[in-house]
């Protein structure tokens, strides 16, 4: 726990209320946001960064949860899911995503596999989007194995979860190569082959949203990464590429981006390293509001201190 929160911080923090500007959170280092819109509150879902001042490596043991009514204020509730959540998985818990379906919310987690080397993708379940969460398997969902499409051990990162408008529930994740596959009305299963695109200079944080009929594949590339995007009419692409949404961070090579719709707005989560002592691994989750152009593309985003507007949902607490 950093200790440098001052004044109204400090006490918003003692009550559970999080920050109102960017970085969202400020008692604490976090990264590689996902974002889930549910009964008129935003739930944001964050990897907590633990590497010491001097630290040569990413530390991470737990996501935490963050909810709000209006974008502004966040409550903290805490770490409902760690990555001992999965007793197959030895260590990291690396970038996630959730969705909602059928009254259930299953969250997938990017770990270290304990006995097969490399990452992997776990799927855990909860009746609350606060949870507590438990593994919804027994085992990983995509381990190092099962994709062979390139030589590194951190390939099966950075899963998203996308479902469409007529129930198809899809995966996309990788490192260097992007894969996707579609999952089973169940959520916890796949259905069908691992599937590759080739996007070129694609990096990292594949994440899918639609807008109309149109599909935008956001993702990480070149490293340092810049949040990138590119459009399709169906989620299994081919994807033309758009334009840049962000561009890269000043202090820290990564950004991860996760994309919603509030209240008629748009909005973007992402990371950068602008908390006091930030760096390479220690980050700081922030929000801007994303806008649209008449065409369907997306404006650049600058990244600010004020973070987005007040949005309140009605009668939000």
């Amino acid at each position: 726990m950093i200790k440098y929160a001052l004044g109204a911080l400090a006490l918003g923090f003692a009550t559970g209320i999080a920050s109102a500007a960017n970085p969202i959170i400020s008692n604490m280092f976090t990264a590689d946001p996902a974002a889930l819109v549910d009964k008129g509150r935003v739930y944001l879902y964050v990897g907590h960064d633990e590497a010491k001042p001097d630290g040569k490596d990413y530390v991470m043991n737990e996501w935490r949860v963050y909810s709000s009514c209006d974008m502004k204020i966040w409550k903290d509730h805490g770490s409902p899911v760690q990555f001992s959540t999965f007793k197959w998985a030895g260590r990291d818990a690396w970038a996630a995503d959730i969705t909602e379906r059928g009254g259930k919310y299953y969250f997938y987690a990017t770990v270290d596999h304990k006995t097969i080397p490399g990452k992997a993708i776990g799927v855990a379940v909860s009746d609350s989007p606060t949870g507590p969460f438990v593994d919804a398997r027994g085992s990983a969902l995509v381990s190092n194995d099962m994709t062979r499409h390139t030589d590194i051990l951190w390939d099966d990162i950075d899963p998203g979860v996308f479902i469409d408008t007529d129930g198809q529930a899809w995966l996309y994740w990788g490192n260097t190569v992007l894969k996707y596959a579609r999952l089973k009305a169940n959520m916890t299963e796949l259905d069908g082959p691992i599937m590759t695109h080739a996007i070129e200079s694609f990096t990292e944080a594949p994440y899918v949203h639609k807008r109309g009929a149109t599909y935008y594949l956001s993702y990480s590339r070149y490293f340092p990464e810049e949040m990138v995007y590119a459009t399709s009419t169906s989620p299994a692409g081919p994807w033309t590429f758009k334009g840049v949404i962000m561009d890269k961070n000043e202090k820290v090579k990564t950004i991860h981006q996760a994309i919603i719709n509030f209240n008629g707005k748009s909005y973007v989560f992402y990371h950068n390293a602008k908390l006091p002592g930030g760096g390479e691994f220690r980050r700081s989750v922030a929000a801007e509001e994303l806008h649209y152009k008449p065409d369907g593309s997306i404006s650049v985003v600058p990244q600010t201190d004020s973070g987005p507007a007040a949005n309140p949902s009605p009668g939000c607490q």
